[in-house]
């Protein structure tokens, strides 16, 4: 895993997070890699947004994973920050390698060093392998979340 990077993503990065977020039964469902266009648009958004991390894993000038890092000041907690990583993805290549994990140890530091006090994330209640991986990793299912599409 030396070879690996960890970096910001670009615009020449979107098509393969797209295909990455589009590569399940889920992400079938509500991802379009036909049309670039609306991701290229909050790529812009993330890039402006200083609390946004938007990264890719690249091995062999290839990108195998993805996550996006959100850093929220708030009041509760004694005016804690948190931070809330999600689209988490690793290329059907690269599942099993550990590549997951090195993500998430990154989006762990990277909080620390945003002084954030509490990471958190949510999954999809069917990606039971996913739920595994983060409790591996110390995460506690510890609030049941909800959803509204607006």
């Amino acid at each position: 895993m030396g070879d690996l990077e960890i970096r910001p993503a670009t615009t020449a990065d979107v098509p393969a997070i797209v295909g990455m977020l589009a590569d399940d039964a889920l992400g079938a469902q509500c991802e379009s890699p036909d049309d670039l266009t609306p991701y290229l648009t909050a790529l812009d958004r993330l890039t402006a947004d200083p609390n946004q991390h938007l990264v890719v894993a690249v091995r062999e000038g290839r990108v195998v994973g993805t996550l996006q890092l959100t850093i929220i000041p708030g009041l509760s907690r004694m005016g804690a920050t948190r931070s809330i990583v999600e689209g988490v993805r690793v290329h059907a290549s690269e599942r099993g390698s550990g590549l997951g994990t090195r993500l998430i140890e990154w989006a762990i530091a990277t909080s620390r060093r945003e002084n954030c006090q509490l990471v958190q994330l949510t999954s999809d209640a069917t990606r039971t392998d996913a739920h595994r991986f983060y409790e591996r990793l110390g995460f506690m299912p510890s609030h049941v979340g909800f959803k509204l599409q607006v």
